[in-house]
Parts: structure tokens; C-alpha cells; sequence
């Protein structure tokens, strides 16, 4: 096997994120001796938006969610993380 590559430093996410796309990490990293790890704390990014719904869909969605014990908003989310499941997956 070839020896490893250095990886380089880089100026922001973006570049790093451009740089790992047209690159294989196999050959900066030896995955044979990788460990799995667990970050119980780690919590995605979110970003907060605004979203104008009728007052029929979300008194719907509450209901639906009060039936489910959940907050409205996470039940929300979880049918739109269902849904984009559902179009990647039909293509």
C-alpha cells in the first residue's frame, strides 16, 4: 500500500468541502485501524424559517400530533423527512 497523504489545511468548510468531493479519504486515512465512536451531544444544525400554513392544515397537523403525543413541530418534520426519503428514493 501506498503511504499516506498529508491533509491539508484548509481556509473554510467550503473549501474542505470541495476538496473531500474529488478526493478519496482512503488515501489520507488508514480506515483499517479507524474505531467507531459515539457523540451523544452532537445536534444537527438547524435553521429557524418561517412558514405560512392554512389554519385548517395546522389545526389538523396539532391534532394529529396531540393523538401522537408530540409537539406539532416535530411531527412536522418528521413527515417532511419521510417525504424527501420518498422522492430521493423514487429516483
Amino acid at each position: 500500500m501506498n503511504p499516506l497523504k498529508k491533509i491539508p489545511e484548509f481556509r473554510d468548510e467550503d473549501e474542505e468541502r470541495i476538496f473531500w468531493e474529488e478526493h478519496d479519504s482512503a488515501e489520507f486515512v488508514d480506515w483499517s485501524t479507524a474505531k467507531r465512536v459515539t457523540l451523544p451531544n452532537l445536534k444537527p444544525s438547524v435553521k429557524k424559517i418561517s412558514l405560512r400554513l392554512p389554519n385548517s392544515m395546522l389545526d389538523d397537523l396539532k391534532l394529529l400530533a396531540n393523538k401522537r403525543d408530540v409537539p406539532y413541530q416535530s411531527l412536522l418534520k418528521i413527515f417532511l423527512a419521510e417525504r424527501i426519503d420518498k422522492e430521493f428514493s423514487a429516483h
